[in-house]
């Protein structure tokens, strides 16, 4: 049911029944690298080009999720995707392959946990028993599309992201597990007038604030009720000025806060301000944060992916870069 004006609290038991994760090689370096179900050691995966790559990323995700309940494409009920190319086409070709009822999603990096939303909403509506969800990113694919190819050598300033390599997927049902999914908050698109592609932790914690700041009091909730609130890819740049918006708001995250990009590599890797990517936020959820829950470690976990809703022509046309940004709140049913 719809609590407050934009969560919705799910009824009826939806469980995070399986997760599939794959990554790249400077992700499999990161501090996380072994919460990560597949990774590779170069950018092509064994494929001939980046675009071949990706799909590769999400196909293998798709299939880790599928294989650790012994599930069949066939006994899905929908598949909900998104990346980061035009027309979503890495999730379209994965739905050619898999032959699921396909929904294509496009949230920019916020497309985790729309995904995760949206497929708990048919669970718990009791439009579907297992719905399948998938996102993936690519640096090479992604780079060369929003700004400039890897071979161009181009400069970057310090505030820069560094696109995430890799794909998670993710299985709702009915079926009982260590993961229940509570609710959901659906966010708004804010724009504060940011227009540097090169500056997307700025553009995108305004959103991630709007979100947090609504689904607390839709829910009633204090930052304390929740053993962490992870946002997806603010970066070293957007994470203190997330948490300074909401302190002159009187809520104070500075102790649970954490943020999927500077969680995903380490400070000495070559990433500037932290990572980004459609992939970002699900590798660190769908890999560490799922176990963490598993292992009962963690209790209740608030995930706001947060996305930037641009395109090289609005780049072009130096428009200014509308964001999003999306919450679920998972817990823990007592460890495995």
């Amino acid at each position: 049911m719809k609590i407050g004006k934009q969560t919705w609290r799910f009824q009826e038991p939806v469980y995070l029944i399986s997760t599939g994760t794959t990554a790249g090689p400077l992700e499999k370096r990161g501090p996380l690298g072994e919460t990560i179900d597949k990774t590779f050691d170069d950018l092509h995966c064994g494929e001939k080009n980046w675009e071949a790559a990706e799909r590769r990323l999400m196909r293998e995700a798709v299939d880790i999720c599928l294989k650790n309940v012994n599930l069949s494409p066939e006994e899905v009920d929908y598949f909900l995707a998104g990346d980061l190319l035009n027309q979503t086409v890495t999730s379209n070709f994965i739905a050619r392959e898999t032959l699921i009822p396909y929904l294509g999603l496009f949230g920019a990096c916020s497309t985790s946990m729309m995904g995760l939303a949206l497929a708990s909403l048919l669970v718990d509506g009791g439009y579907a028993n297992h719905v399948l969800t998938a996102v993936s990113s690519h640096n090479a694919t992604a780079e060369r599309q929003f700004r400039y190819p890897t071979e161009y050598g181009g400069p970057r300033p310090l505030t820069a992201t560094f696109t995430a390599t890799g794909a998670g997927a993710a299985l709702v049902g009915k079926a009982r597990s260590p993961i229940v999914i509570k609710e959901a908050t659906i966010g708004r698109v804010i724009d504060w007038g940011i227009g540097d592609a090169y500056d997307m932790g700025s553009a995108m914690a305004p959103a991630a604030a709007d979100t947090i700041e609504r689904h607390l009091h839709d829910t009633g909730r204090n930052p304390e009720d929740y053993d962490m609130i992870l946002t997806g890819d603010l970066s070293s740049v957007g994470s203190p000025i997330l948490r300074q918006l909401l302190w002159e708001r009187d809520l104070d995250i500075s102790e649970i806060h954490q943020d999927s990009g500077l969680m995903l590599y380490s400070p000495n890797q070559p990433v500037f301000a932290g990572g980004s990517g459609t992939a970002c936020s699900a590798i660190v959820t769908y890999g560490y944060i799922v176990r963490l829950l598993r292992m009962g470690k963690i209790g209740r976990v608030l995930i706001v992916a947060t996305g930037a809703l641009l395109n090289p022509t609005i780049i072009q046309q130096k428009e200014s870069i509308p964001c999003v940004a999306h919450g679920i709140v998972l817990e823990s049913t007592g460890g495995e």
